[in-house]
C-alpha cells in the first residue's frame, strides 16, 4: 500500500522525468494487488501504447531489483573503449595529412578507415570513429583537403 501511495504519487508530480513516471504508470497498472488493477501486459502495452517487453522488463527489474531502480533508468552494461588510442590518432591524423592515394584527388573517411586496417593500426574501425578523430584535430588538418562525407 506504501509503494502503491509512492507511485501515485510519482504519477501526479507535474516535474520528473518522463521515463520515471511512466514506469510508475506500469507499476501501477500491472500491481496484482487488493487495490491494483491487475491488467496483464499485453492490456498495459495497448493502453500505454508501449511493447509488451517493456511492461514485462520494468516489471521484472522491479522483482529482482526493487521498486527504486525499477523507477530510474538502467545503466548500460557494456563499456565502451575508444578504438583509436592515442598513437593511433597520431597516425590517422599523420595520414590524412599525407598525399591521397594515388588515382584519389583526397582522402575519404573510406579510404582512411581501410587504410588503418589495412596498416594493421587497428582491426576495424567505422568511418564515423575516424571522422569525430579528424574533427578532434581539425586544426592540424586545416590546411589538407579530406572530405567528410555525407
Amino acid at each position: 500500500m506504501i509503494q502503491q501511495r509512492h507511485l501515485e504519487q510519482i504519477c501526479k508530480t507535474g516535474r520528473i522525468a518522463a521515463q520515471k513516471r511512466r514506469h510508475a504508470q506500469i507499476l501501477l497498472l500491472v500491481d496484482q494487488g487488493e487495490h491494483g488493477p491487475s491488467m496483464t501486459d499485453a492490456e498495459v502495452a495497448e493502453r500505454m501504447e508501449l511493447t509488451t517487453r517493456c511492461i514485462a522488463k520494468t516489471r521484472q527489474r522491479c522483482v529482482e531489483e526493487g521498486l527504486e531502480l525499477a523507477l530510474q533508468r538502467k545503466r548500460r552494461s557494456r563499456e565502451r573503449t575508444a578504438r583509436l588510442d592515442g598513437d593511433a590518432e597520431a597516425r590517422l591524423v599523420s595520414l590524412a595529412c599525407s598525399d591521397a592515394p594515388e588515382g584519389q584527388v583526397r582522402w575519404t573517411l573510406k579510404l582512411l578507415s581501410e587504410r588503418l586496417i589495412e596498416l594493421e593500426i587497428v582491426e576495424s574501425v567505422a568511418y564515423e570513429t575516424v571522422r569525430q578523430v579528424l574533427k578532434k584535430h581539425h586544426k592540424t588538418l586545416a590546411e589538407t583537403h579530406v572530405v567528410h562525407s555525407a
